[in-house]
């Protein structure tokens, strides 16, 4: 008897990595089914509000639908208000637009990354049903595994349940964590065969957005 399985895993693997005045988002460009390499220059990320983008990993066709819905919300926002939705605002929208959906819910693991109403560099990463957090960094992914360990050594800030609060920005300067991206993502390619291709790594700070892509591998 069939089994009824809606979803698919398109692997590639998402990061982000807020620091005081800038945000790093970065994605691999591959799209796979399997051992099936569908398209090498695939980006996982989109630009959906003022400074703020969204980066997925899982199966595409519900990614896709998640960015429409999220763009058509952020676009009545910003008739009904004249202005753009910040990051933060866009993450509780997100949010509620995963948990909406609980019982068949979207196949996306996210990471949003962007600039709050501060000008701090802000990233929140999710589950699947829209339970969220904000954070220094994060991965999600096929090779957020491979990632995290790295990351924790050398971002991992001290628990936020101790107080004082502190910022769980990132320390490093805005050119060390595009180096530290490139680096993790270099790592999990060797390891991962869902990773892989090329890397597109978008900074935004104050005065902009910024768009680089880096090749990986091409095998």
């Amino acid at each position: 008897m069939a089994r009824f399985d809606p979803y698919e895993n398109n692997g590639g693997t998402c990061v982000a990595v807020a620091g005081a005045d800038y945000c790093v988002v970065a994605a691999d460009t591959r799209l796979s089914v399997g051992y099936s390499i569908l398209s090498r220059r695939h980006s996982k990320i989109a630009h959906l509000a003022d400074k703020c983008v969204l980066a997925s990993s899982g199966f595409q066709g519900d990614i896709k639908a998640l960015q429409k819905n999220l763009s058509a919300k952020e676009l009545l926002y910003e008739h009904n208000h004249n202005k753009k939705m910040s990051c933060p605002a866009m993450a509780q929208l997100l949010s509620n637009t995963l948990y909406y959906k609980r019982f068949f819910p979207y196949y996306a693991f996210n990471v949003l990354g962007g600039l709050d109403s501060e000008g701090k560099g802000c990233v929140f990463t999710y589950d699947a049903v829209g339970s969220y957090e904000r954070t220094g960094y994060s991965a999600q992914g096929t090779g957020a595994t491979l990632m995290m360990p790295v990351l924790d050594k050398q971002l991992k800030s001290r628990s936020p349940l101790i107080l004082p609060a502190r910022d769980a920005v990132t320390p490093l300067s805005e050119s060390d964590a595009v180096d530290l991206v490139k680096d993790v993502f270099a790592s999990a390619t060797e390891r991962d065969i869902y990773t892989g291709d090329s890397l597109e790594i978008i900074v935004i700070n104050s005065s902009g957005t910024r768009r680089d892509w880096i090749e990986l591998r091409k095998d």
